[in-house]
């Protein structure tokens, strides 16, 4: 039978936990840390993934040493990085031969800012990723359905991830507006700071409430558990006809779901690399 848990995530958040210890940290903090981060996945139901723990993960370390890292400074770094781009993108976006693909591209770029799943984000490989968009080839039966799906509706839903990234993500409804006109389009974002993942300041920041309406959905799961959504979030969600769903978080909280979801996203880890069989920062766009 399927399940959200994953050995392999398990693994994964302990490595990140472990070298996350703040250095100053006395050695009785850390080892009441690690245990109760160990009784967490031990206590897990096979029904939650890693950005639900982390919620839990994130309220231990703040427990045991009085605080968290605060992604802030890193947001708004990327957010005003991007910004600068944002029109000579734009321009590009609307040479192409196809502007609504080469915007789904561009949208994908931007997942790899990602401070959870990428060890070091890196401007120059984010750079190197935007000059080489194309090479992010989504075509084929999902495409084209997705396609229909737009054509054929009315009422989008577009789940954001992470800060920065917004900004590719808006170009990308910029464009999905202009093509089809008829759609109203909704966006959540996170409603509580969690990770560089957007919240409602870096929506307003980079001008994303400019071309949709914005809401926040909450919570500060690192991903959509619909549990936990606000009731104006879960009625967002109930009247979607489209789901466009960004990142590897919402994936992992909705990827057993069966609702019309398009997944979009960058693979930056070995199980999703896996999973796909596709090399590490390959875009994917799966249907749910």
């Amino acid at each position: 039978m399927s399940t959200l848990l994953r050995s392999e995530c398990i693994q994964c958040l302990t490595r990140q936990q472990f070298n996350a210890i703040p250095g100053d940290a006395k050695e009785e903090q850390k080892l009441a840390f690690l245990q109760r981060l160990y009784a967490i996945f031990a206590g897990a139901s096979r029904e939650v993934c890693a950005p639900v723990m982390l919620q839990e993960i994130s309220e231990l370390k703040r427990d045991i040493f009085g605080c968290i890292h605060d992604y802030s400074e890193e947001k708004s770094y990327y957010n005003q990085l991007l910004l600068k781009k944002e029109q000579s993108i734009r321009e590009k976006i609307h040479c192409a031969n196809d502007p609504l693909l080469k915007a789904l591209q561009y949208s994908l770029v931007g997942n790899y800012i990602d401070f959870s799943a990428v060890a070091n984000v890196e401007e120059e490989y984010l750079e190197k990723l935007l000059k080489e968009v194309e090479q992010n080839s989504v075509t084929g039966e999902t495409w084209e359905r997705l396609k229909r799906d737009l054509e054929n509706s009315r009422q989008l839903l577009f789940l954001t991830d992470n800060a920065g990234e917004g900004v590719l993500d808006k170009l990308f409804l910029e464009v999905i507006q202009e093509r089809f006109p008829q759609l109203h389009i909704k966006v959540l974002v996170r409603g509580k700071p969690v990770l560089n993942d957007m919240t409602m300041d870096d929506a307003v920041e980079i001008g994303l409430d400019q071309v949709a309406e914005v809401y926040d959905n909450g919570n500060g799961i690192a991903g959509t558990w619909l549990p936990e959504l606000s009731p104006q979030a879960k009625e967002l969600w109930e009247n979607a006809e489209v789901i466009i769903s960004k990142g590897q978080g919402n994936y992992e909280t909705l990827r057993l779901r069966g609702e019309n979801i398009y997944f979009l996203f960058l693979c930056k880890c070995e199980m999703f690399c896996r999973i796909f069989q596709v090399p590490r920062y390959t875009g994917v766009l799966v249907h749910g």
